[in-house]
């Protein structure tokens, strides 16, 4: 589809300009660009209708009046940021940019922010006091002080007739039912409201009796818990001389007493069980206590028992009869010693005689006679005879042998075998 702009000028004889034709998706884009230039970014207030919020995470819907409507739109990245889940049929106030989603030709606004009508005052005068008494210190974690571990008397500061004080009662009673529990019935929401908490407040800080206070109520919207976001009632904390729990509302919600408080509850069932141990509790610890002292005890009997035998023995060992055994173990130490001494020397004698002897007798030219060898010698000189040219016929040879000898005369002599 296409649109035609004709440009003629009439009466002055020039000739017709061509049309100049656009796209669809060219004269959305310059309808879009139109608005957010000259509207931009606007301040809106309407009912919000059709919601959708698809898995992509944005939010889809119309923002209308009793006149008229208007799409919108709130990626998701914005909407991630609103703490609390946007609901049909809410009074709103939105901030974004007038813009045209081109696909459709629709005009819409890009929602950057949005707020529940009537609550922006109160978020405003919420941070505003905040900051103030952040300021100076009322939040600070080292003025923050311990509870009492087994209070024996506990103040409550809540309405009489509310959710609240029957869940910490009734948790408190559960855990330790031998506290004392002093009430002090004030409003909890509404004109005058805040002024009484402090009183209360106040008042258990002038007469003690207690040793914990805790102030709070259950849980509703944030004009419900307003009280407890007044400056009245934080100083009123601050200078409380008991330590102090808060328990408002529900755990998501957070007010002002809970940044001054010593200690916040997230909800006042909670605060009966930070207030109170169990004494089941106790009594099991006790008896775990008992049980590792009972084994300690032993242990260092043990421990004792050991050193005394330790240092009898020590005792034992210095004695004279003791350091005479002990001498005479060494005297008999040495003369085993001694004996080992001799017997090594002995031996090693033995063996040097066996060793020479065995040499002396290696070295005995007769010791070869022993191996089947004879010795032969001339009978008139006692020449041994080593070369067959050595003899003559007739010559009266001497032969020994290992044992025993005989003497021989020389007959013939064989030169061949020898290569003369």
């Amino acid at each position: 589809m296409t649109f035609l702009f004709e440009g003629m000028s009439e009466g002055d004889g020039v000739e017709p300009q061509a049309p100049k034709i656009l796209t669809v998706s060219e004269l959305n884009a310059t309808i879009r660009r139109l608005l957010e230039g000259r509207i931009g970014a606007v301040w809106v207030e309407g009912e919000v209708s059709t919601l959708r919020r698809p898995q992509s995470g944005h939010y889809y819907f119309t923002l209308k009046d009793d006149k008229a409507q208007l799409r919108a739109v709130m990626f998701r990245g914005d909407a991630t940021r609103l703490g609390f889940d946007l609901e049909h049929g809410m009074q709103v106030i939105v901030f974004g940019e007038v813009s045209v989603y081109e696909a459709s030709g629709e005009y819409q606004i890009v929602i950057r922010k949005l707020e529940p009508k009537g609550l922006g005052a109160l978020q405003a005068a919420f941070e505003q006091l905040k900051a103030k008494l952040a300021k100076e210190g009322l939040f600070a974690p080292e003025r923050k002080r311990p509870l009492p571990a087994i209070p024996r008397s506990i103040g409550i500061v809540t309405s009489p007739t509310g959710a609240a004080i029957r869940d910490i009662l009734k948790v408190i009673l559960r855990r330790h039912s031998g506290v004392r529990i002093v009430l002090a019935p004030v409003k909890v929401q509404g004109v005058g409201a805040a002024e009484e908490i402090a009183g209360a407040l106040d008042l258990f800080s002038a007469y003690g009796g207690v040793d914990l206070v805790i102030v709070g109520r259950g849980g509703g919207s944030l004009e419900d818990l307003w009280a407890f976001n007044e400056e009245v009632v934080a100083r009123a904390i601050a200078r409380c001389a008991i330590p102090v729990m808060s328990a408002v509302g529900h755990e998501i919600d957070v007010t002002i007493a809970d940044f001054v408080a010593d200690r916040r509850a997230a909800t006042p069932s909670q605060a009966g069980e930070l207030a109170v141990p169990d004494l089941a509790d106790l009594e099991r610890g006790l008896e775990a206590w008992a049980r590792r002292l009972d084994h300690l005890w032993e242990r260092r009997l043990a421990d004792a028992q050991n050193r005394l035998a330790i240092l009898d023995g020590r005792l034992q060992r210095q004695s004279p009869i003791a350091r005479l055994q002990r001498f005479q173990q060494h005297v008999d130490q040495l003369d085993f010693r001694l004996q080992a001494a001799q017997r090594g020397r002995m031996e090693r004698a033995r063996q040097r005689v066996e060793m020479v002897s065995g040499r002396l007798h290696a070295l005995n030219p007769l010791s070869v006679l022993d191996r089947g060898y004879s010795l032969t010698s001339l009978g008139a000189t006692g020449e041994v005879v080593t070369d067959v040219r050595q003899l003559s016929r007739g010559d009266m040879l001497h032969t020994r042998l290992a044992k025993g000898g005989f003497k021989a005369m020389v007959e013939s002599i064989d030169e061949e075998e020898i290569g003369l």
